[in-house]
C-alpha cells in the first residue's frame, strides 16, 4: 500500500514508528505517480499515545475492529492496487489535552507539514497534492498554507473544521490559499461542537463564528451533509452519501456511508467535479444553526391526512 506515516515531532518531521530520517524517505516516496493526499486527524488523537494513535484508529494500521467504522484509506482510493492510486500521507500530531494546547500544537504541526509539502513540490512539481482534515486538523492545514508558495496545494477538504471562519478566510487569501480550492464540509449535526469551540476559544475577530456557519469565498464551497438538497445534488456527481441518523454528531462527516468516497472523487477527479459545478448545484446558503436539533418532526408522507370532523 502506498502510504507514508509522518508525525510532527518537537524538532520537525519524524517517521511514525521508525528512527530513520523523515525527509529522505519523503523525497523517495514523492517520486512516484498519481495524486498525493495528506490525511490530517483532529482533536483527541496523538501518535505517541497508543490508545489514541490516529495511525491505529483511522489511518488503517490498527486492528480490523478499530478500523471497521472509521478507516479512511480504502474509501479514499488507496489499497486498490491500481497503478495510479498515488500516495497517502497519514499526518499525525499531538492533539490531546485542552483545546488551547491542541491549537498551539496544531500551529506547530502546520509549520512542519508545510516543510513536507515544500519538499514534495521540489521532487515532484507536477503531482497534485490535496489535503483532507477533520475537526481541529483544519487548524493544521490553514497554518501550513501561511508558509507555502502559490500552487503548493490543489484541493483542501475540511470535515466539520474546528476553526473560525476568519482563520479559514485568511488562510485561503494567502498565495497558497488563493491558488487552492476549499471544500468546507459542514453539518447542523455539529452545531453543539461549534458552539463549544466558540465558547472556549476566543476569536481574534469580534463576533466571528466557527466555519461550520459557512466560508464565503470565490475559491470555496460549503457542502452541508445533513441537507436533503445537498445530498440530492451530490448524487448527480456520483456522491451517494447516506442521510444523517442523529441530530448531534461530530464524526458523521467521515463515518456516514459514502462520504469519504465522495471526497475521494472530488480530490481525484477535480476536473469532472469542478468548484463551479458544485456551487451551481448546491444550496447557496447553509441552513441556520440549530435548525436540525430543534427540527419539528414531520408526519410521514405515507400516512393519510387527518380528516375534518363534522360540526
Amino acid at each position: 500500500m502506498p502510504i507514508l506515516r509522518l508525525n510532527a515531532g518537537p524538532d520537525g518531521l519524524v517517521l511514525h514508528g521508525s528512527p530513520a530520517p523523515a525527509l529522505p524517505t519523503l523525497r523517495r516516496a514523492a517520486k512516484g505517480s498519481g495524486p498525493i493526499i495528506i490525511m490530517i486527524h483532529g482533536f483527541k488523537y496523538d501518535p505517541n499515545v497508543p490508545t489514541y494513535c490516529p495511525h491505529n484508529r483511522i489511518f488503517g494500521k490498527g486492528t480490523a475492529e478499530a478500523r471497521a467504522q472509521t478507516q479512511w484509506l480504502r474509501p479514499l482510493g488507496f489499497a486498490s492496487r491500481h497503478a495510479g492510486e498515488g500516495l497517502a500521507i497519514a499526518f499525525g500530531w499531538g492533539a490531546r489535552g485542552n483545546l488551547w494546547n491542541a491549537q498551539l500544537s496544531a500551529r506547530a504541526a502546520g509549520v512542519a507539514l508545510a516543510q513536507a509539502i515544500r519538499d514534495i513540490r521540489a521532487v515532484a512539481p507536477f503531482r497534485p497534492i490535496h489535503a483532507i482534515t477533520h475537526s481541529m486538523g483544519s487548524e493544521v492545514i490553514f497554518e501550513a498554507l501561511r508558509h507555502l508558495p502559490a500552487r503548493a496545494l490543489h484541493r483542501v477538504v475540511t470535515i466539520t473544521g474546528a476553526s473560525y471562519a476568519s482563520v479559514a478566510t485568511a488562510a485561503m487569501e494567502t498565495p497558497a490559499g488563493r491558488s487552492a480550492q476549499l471544500l468546507n464540509i459542514i453539518s447542523r449535526e455539529n452545531d453543539v461542537f461549534d458552539l463549544m469551540f466558540e465558547r472556549l476559544m476566543a476569536p481574534a475577530v469580534p463576533m466571528d463564528r466557527a466555519m461550520g456557519s459557512g466560508v464565503h469565498l470565490s475559491n470555496a464551497v460549503n457542502i452541508q451533509l445533513d441537507c436533503p438538497k445537498t445530498l440530492a445534488a451530490l448524487a448527480r456527481f456520483g456522491g451517494h452519501v447516506s442521510g444523517p441518523e442523529r441530530r448531534v454528531c461530530h464524526w458523521s462527516g467521515y463515518t456516514r456511508p459514502g462520504a469519504l468516497r465522495f471526497y475521494a472523487r472530488a480530490l481525484r477527479s477535480a476536473d469532472d467535479i469542478t468548484l463551479e459545478a458544485l456551487k451551481a448545484a448546491l444550496p447557496v446558503m447553509p441552513t441556520p444553526r440549530w435548525s436540525r436539533i430543534f427540527a419539528v418532526p414531520q408526519m410521514p408522507s405515507y400516512l393519510p391526512a387527518r380528516q375534518k370532523t363534522a360540526t
